[in-house]
């Protein structure tokens, strides 16, 4: 699978508008890669590439806050549970955690959490260090000591119903055998097969004839995700319990101690984890088991680290994903060398024109791969994008030797090129200037905020181009947007060559004749295409008529349940730029329905912000905050900036005033534009939803801009007059903040300002970086500025730090 990427420039670099973009491809490949490898135990991507993209896209969210949740793979975990089995509603979901790949990143990790708690350098701060097990994640329920359910990760909140399959482990213990056992009590670990037991199951699939499995993750996620527990009975799987979920009364002391309680109670407990004081500890740690690796007798991809306090873990949180109190860290990627037959340019949904490398296949690590990614043209004409290895000047031309690598099950990267094996006849690879699924001019447009190249290149085709159609078509039809059962990728190619299938509302007003004469068309082209090549068709048989007719009423039917739908879901199948699932599912809590959100775009629309406003928004190292203050009180000099008190309305860092002065070329060409900035700032119906901190001015412009566009409000309200679009289900409304603003300004004192937010978003609260009238809370501590004038402005309460405290404790 390609991975489409939208920059030339490494992460420090990149401006707002590239960052967005590539944040939006790769959340839209991670979501991909997460369904195939949870959803249908089938990777199409190798750990290594996985890890990579999902610490770009982590790396864009540090670096744009905003971003956050912003896409369908930002805060997923795992991917939808299958239909083929029950589903259960984990109590507490199930997430995944970060990954380290450098000793650096370990190091960082430990000092972040002292940081993020104040934890003083001399103070003790112990973390477990446990192998990274490379199997099936599992959740068993204790009641009164008893199993009573078992339930994949799913998609971290609803997982698939296996407690009969879980039963057949035979390290699985049926009771829990102890005093201490919590009256609820849910266990966590992994469903993994040993070397051995892996290499019996495929000998006696290659005996039976069967597909052999590719590797033991995929054996043990097979063998447990059976609908006939015989199967998974008849398959040795293994259990180790490192995590837990719900549990009633919850556990009081360290990660290490509740460990020794599972192995107590009969839960396997993996022998190699170890409590560390420090980094050091925990990466000695790290490197024995990496030496001892080739010896366990199973698959580990790595060692995770875990605060071992679990008052320090409860008050550390978490972010997005994953929690802030655990790392993984992963093991080196693997690598070989092939040749780059062909470059292949694949066209996305947003007209994005996205470069795949064809490689002369290559077993790496135990895998062959075939393909790779070349994330973009700047990547293809050797500039080192994306601070990816390749050395400025080796462009990767056809014909190269490549260098790839990988860490895991799929696809690898093109790491570097072999520039003693490059054919003396090669030429640098032209990236196209037209579309090639419409012929329509492809173009790397300026971008108005920052004048700089667009680092993606675009068809401009639009609608017109079929490869932006189809590839709409496709997502709308996707698990997480309208999730039309069947409909999958040749389907749909299919009714849109047919010219049933233009705009998603036709798929609502489809009939049984023309969609069979649709299918029986391409089945018949291709069975000509067979007879032609010499091979043999299919005969037709009755039954195969039958069960064709069947599958034909059996997609209509499932188009018929998909008429009414949640709002969030009905948002993200539109396929928007930037508006992803998290984002969708804030537009869709924020508006109680279609026409109000509707309605919301045209005020935002009418009260957009002019283009030296927009300019200014999009400038690195300037957030929202210092925007509005340099727009209000304009661009300080240096020594205005040095002066103290209430005078200094904007304190810039040196930073902030270096990116301001290279933007715009002088200090007083900055001052100047700020100045035209402060004349073209937006109106409240824009702030009304770009000051949201779940959706955020780049989510804002790209819905006014959608709606604008009549041919795009045209489709959406044809897709409405087929579907009823019902309101979001409705989140728990027992915590205490549910549904309210926060904005904190000032100096905390008590609490880091990141545990802060923590807090308020543990408690249901949204935390907002600017005031208005939706504004519910505002939390101010010393040093409090402008923030508290707009508070008074819009009439909203302020409490201090300490009065904050104390409505959390009662909470």
């Amino acid at each position: 699978m390609a991975v489409p990427d939208t920059e030339t420039a490494p992460p420090e670099d990149r401006d707002d508008t590239e960052a967005r973009a590539r944040h939006a491809a790769l959340s839209a490949s991670i979501a991909e890669a997460d369904a195939a490898y949870h959803g249908h135990d089938d990777p199409i991507m190798t750990d290594a590439e996985y890890d990579r993209l999902r610490r770009e896209l982590e790396g864009i969210e540090e670096r744009f806050p905003d971003l956050a949740g912003t896409g369908p793979a930002s805060a997923s975990v795992g991917a939808k549970p299958s239909e083929s089995f029950g589903k259960v509603r984990h109590a507490v979901p199930m997430l995944s955690l970060g990954n380290a790949f450098a000793d650096a990143e370990v190091e960082e990790f430990v000092a972040r959490v002292r940081r993020f708690l104040n934890w003083p350098e001399d103070k003790e701060l112990a973390f477990t260090a446990e192998p990274k097990i490379d199997g099936l994640s599992l959740s068993l329920r204790y009641e009164n000591g008893a199993l009573v359910t078992a339930a994949t990760r799913g998609d971290g909140t609803v997982g698939e119903n296996v407690t009969a399959n879980a039963r057949e482990v035979g390290d699985i213990p049926q009771r829990l055998d102890g005093d201490d056992v919590p009256p609820v009590c849910e266990v966590r670990g992994e469903v993994y097969l040993s070397h051995a037991d892996f290499a019996a199951i495929n000998a006696r699939q290659e005996a039976a004839g069967k597909p052999l499995f590719a590797n033991p993750r995929n054996a043990a996620a097979g063998s447990l995700r059976q609908l006939d527990p015989s199967v998974t009975a008849s398959r040795p799987l293994r259990f180790f319990a490192y995590a837990w979920g719900e549990v009633d009364p919850p556990f009081e002391d360290r990660q290490s101690q509740v460990l020794e309680r599972f192995r107590r109670w009969g839960l396997p407990v993996n022998d190699r984890t170890v409590v560390c004081a420090d980094a050091a500890a925990m990466l000695a740690h790290y490197r024995a088991i990496e030496a001892d690796r080739a010896g366990l007798g199973y698959d580990i991809d790595g060692v995770v680290y875990k605060v071992d306090d679990l008052g320090l873990q409860k008050r550390l949180g978490f972010v997005s994903r994953s929690p802030r109190w655990a790392l993984a860290h992963k093991f080196a990627a693997e690598t070989a060398v092939t040749v780059l037959e062909a470059i292949d340019i694949n066209v996305g949904r947003t007209g994005s024109l996205n470069p795949l490398a064809r490689l002369r296949p290559v077993t790496v690590g135990g895998v062959v791969v075939s393909n790779a990614t070349l994330h973009n043209e700047g990547y293809v004409q050797g500039v080192g994008g994306d601070g990816e290895p390749i050395r400025e000047g080796r462009d990767i031309r056809v014909g190269d030797t490549v260098t790839v690598q990988r860490a895991g099950d799929v696809i690898p990267k093109v790491m570097d090129v072999v520039l003693d094996k490059r054919p003396a006849d090669s030429a640098p690879y032209a990236f196209p200037e037209t579309c090639p699924a419409c012929g329509s001019r492809a173009v790397r447009e300026i971008n108005p905020r920052t004048g700089r190249l667009d680092a993606v290149r675009r068809c401009t085709g639009g609608l017109i181009c079929p490869a932006q159609s189809l590839e709409r078509l496709k997502h709308f039809v996707s698990r997480n947007a309208f999730d039309l059962e069947g409909f999958g990728q040749t389907y749909i190619e299919v009714l849109f060559e047919a010219g049933l299938v233009k705009q998603p509302a036709d798929l609502f007003r489809l009939e049984f004749e023309p969609l069979k004469a649709a299918i029986v068309a391409r089945r018949e082209a291709l069975s000509a295409a067979k007879r032609a090549e010499g091979e043999a068709a299919p005969k037709k048989a009755k039954k195969k008529g039958e069960d064709e007719d069947k599958a034909i009423r059996n997609l209509l039917a499932s188009v018929e349940a998909r008429r009414y739908l949640p709002m969030n879901r009905f948002l993200f199948a539109l396929g928007i730029r930037h508006i992803g699932e998290s984002t969708s599912k804030a537009l869709a809590k924020r508006f109680r329905d279609m026409p109000a959100l509707m309605a919301a775009i045209e005020a935002a629309a009418a009260s957009e912000g002019g283009k030296d406003w927009l300019e200014l928004s999009g400038i690195p190292r300037i957030g929202p905050t210092t925007r509005d203050r340099l727009v209000e009180s304009g661009f300080p000099s240096e020594e205005e900036a040095a002066g103290e008190g209430e005078a200094v309305r904007v304190r810039l860092t040196s930073v902030q005033r270096e990116s301001l002065v290279n933007h715009y070329g002088s200090a007083d060409a900055a001052r100047e534009a700020i100045a035209r900035a402060a004349a073209q700032r937006p109106g409240e119906g824009y702030h009304l939803i770009a000051d949201d901190s779940e959706v955020g001015p780049v989510a804002a412009e790209n819905l006014i801009a959608f709606f604008a566009e009549p041919h795009n409000r045209e489709a959406v309200e044809r897709l409405l007059a087929e579907v009823t679009v019902e309101p979001i289900e409705a989140g728990s409304s027992t915590a205490a903040f549910a549904g309210k603003t926060l904005v904190f300004t000032g100096t905390l004192e008590k609490m880091t300002r990141n545990e802060a937010k923590a807090t308020a978003e543990r408690l249901g609260a949204k935390v907002s970086g600017s005031v208005s009238a939706k504004t519910d809370l505002v939390i101010a501590g010393p040093g409090a500025g402008s923030k508290l004038k707009d508070a008074e402005r819009h009439k909203v309460k302020v409490v201090t730090e300490d009065e904050w405290l104390a409505l959390v404790a009662d909470s």
